[in-house]
């Protein structure tokens, strides 16, 4: 069996065959197009010409895409969106789409309906669902939304009243998509509401890139099953993200970051990502990039799902370097693919990243005009250059301890030998497509995020319940039921509700059930 994993960049388009073992058959690395599919069908000709692999024997194609971020920043092929909050009588204070970018809520062409219903944060209904406020809802929606976003207040707690809102939905309109906050995000409303209606408008999109992708396989005869990566470092199966776009945004960072750890056999470590516009630090905890609990903005959107803590740098080997006020200054624009048109050691007339690390003897490379540097103080410059990334190196540190660092991606020679914050640095062997063999990799992943009460229940059970709810969501994400391992288990008291109550938090991952071995 062999695995064919692409990870589609701002930049660069990464491409990689895996055989049974996991080892590399070969790889390639072409320029992002503005048409995505032009590119993943590049790398694929690239991949099987530089190969020789016969492709019945693909049976696994993961893609790793920047299609729902782009779809959000450039509010592009957007679903027009009926929202449903579950809060009357209370919960209209802040009214769904508040702070909004205005030209992203115009895409949306949402309509709203608030109706009543909710939990308190103990799971007792605050009222019940009333069915001529769904009846007047459905008509308000027929005809005028392409897909549905519901909302409950403390769904998270108790998704009943989601899951019969949604059920009546279906019932009358069985065609329109819909997402439950409550398999979203966390317990906050209006982050979480947001999260929903994000996911809810992706969701033409994913359709468009699953079959765009199923169709670049099948014109080279390639007919695997297909997977998505997320953005927790594990992969999807296509029906899952059909169902949850939204988690494919930021899965490029992730994907180099589980790659990364899979080259360099490090479970514990920082990432540094180079790629050719950016640089991306993650931190690597048991394996798996570490996530973030704060609030996350994505289109100047506020969520709060499940999102990874990265800290991105405008530094990328095209990342160019002007003189400004007798001062160098670095980045943040970048002549990204165009590097070896543009940059002066090409016969370009732009300053870049590589230029200076060239310049310095970093970076050796042939055929370039080095001349062209001669007048360049790429002694002063190149310091700048390390010190931007040993500050996000110190940034995502957890403490004053000097831990390993992973250099990954396309831009890794940029670096030296040493790292300040760095105890070594490892650069593993194909270092530059890691992103790909991360996306081919992935592991199926699942996770609970809960507040439980312990007035009537032991701790004991609601643990064991969480990691119950956590491994059935991975093994209906594709995962083998029989290999599935728990990465994290965390609990927290809330002291700010009322009654012993907690937070419980269970993520596990396993491997990839394969249709051979089901």
């Amino acid at each position: 069996m062999i695995r064919l994993g692409i990870d589609v960049g701002g930049t660069n388009t990464d491409g990689v065959l895996l055989n049974a073992k996991n080892e590399v058959i070969c790889s390639t690395k072409t320029p992002t197009t503005k048409n995505v599919f032009s590119g993943i069908q590049t790398t694929i000709e690239e991949l099987l010409a530089s190969s020789s692999v016969n492709v019945d024997d693909i049976k696994i194609a993961t893609l790793g895409t920047t299609h729902c971020t782009n779809a959000i920043v450039e509010r592009k092929s957007l679903n027009r969106i009926g929202i449903i909050r579950i809060c009357l009588p209370s919960g209209t204070t802040v009214p769904p789409l508040v702070d909004w970018p205005e030209d992203l809520v115009d895409k949306l062409q949402a309509k709203t309906a608030l109706i009543h219903g909710g939990y308190e944060f103990n799971g007792s209904p605050i009222t019940g669902i009333r069915i001529d406020e769904l009846m007047e809802t459905v008509e308000s929606f027929r005809g005028s939304v392409d897909s549905i976003a519901i909302t409950g207040v403390f769904s998270p707690v108790l998704a009943d009243q989601e899951k019969e809102v949604a059920a009546f939905l279906q019932q009358h309109l069985p065609l329109i998509p819909i997402s439950l906050s409550s398999e979203i995000g966390t317990i906050g409303l209006i982050e979480r509401e947001n999260a929903t209606i994000l996911n809810a408008a992706l969701k033409n999109v994913i359709k468009h890139v699953a079959e765009g992708f199923k169709q670049a396989l099948v014109n080279k005869g390639i007919h695997a099953k297909i997977y998505f990566g997320q953005n927790d470092g594990t992969l999807m199966t296509d029906v899952f993200a059909q169902k949850y776009p939204i988690f494919t945004i930021a899965c490029g960072p992730t994907n180099s970051i589980r790659g990364a750890s899979f080259l360099s056999k490090e479970h514990n470590a920082i990432v540094v990502d180079i790629g050719g516009t950016t640089t991306d630090i993650g931190v690597l905890a048991n394996g798996f990039p570490r996530q973030t609990s704060l609030a996350v903005e994505v289109g100047g959107v506020r969520t709060n799902y499940r999102m990874p803590d990265i800290y991105s740098l405008g530094l990328g080997g095209g990342t160019q370097v002007t003189l400004k006020d007798g001062a160098w200054k670095i980045g943040p624009e970048s002549v990204g693919y165009q590097l070896p048109e543009k940059a002066l050691i090409f016969g370009g007339e732009t300053l870049t990243v590589t230029d200076v690390a060239v310049g310095v003897g970093v970076l050796g490379m042939e055929n370039t005009q080095d001349e062209k540097l001669v007048s360049i103080p790429t002694q002063d410059i190149y310091p700048q250059i390390v010190e931007m990334v040993e500050r996000a190196i110190d940034r995502m540190k957890t403490s004053k301890e000097d831990v390993p660092v992973v250099l990954v991606g396309g831009g890794a020679t940029l670096m030296p030998e040493t790292l300040k914050g760095a105890n070594r640095i490892i650069r593993p062997e194909h270092a530059g497509v890691a992103n790909a063999i991360g996306a081919a990799l992935g592991d199926i992943s699942g996770t609970c995020e809960k507040i439980y009460l312990l007035t009537d229940r032991e701790h004991h059970e609601v643990i064991e319940e969480a990691k119950q709810e956590a491994i059935q969501a991975a093994i209906e994400a594709g995962a083998d039921p029989h290999r599935i391992d728990i990465i994290q288990l965390e609990d927290f008291p809330l002291a700010y509700i009322p009654g012993e109550a907690i937070l419980v938090r269970v993520k596990v991952a396993g491997p990839l059930l394969l249709e051979s071995e089901k």
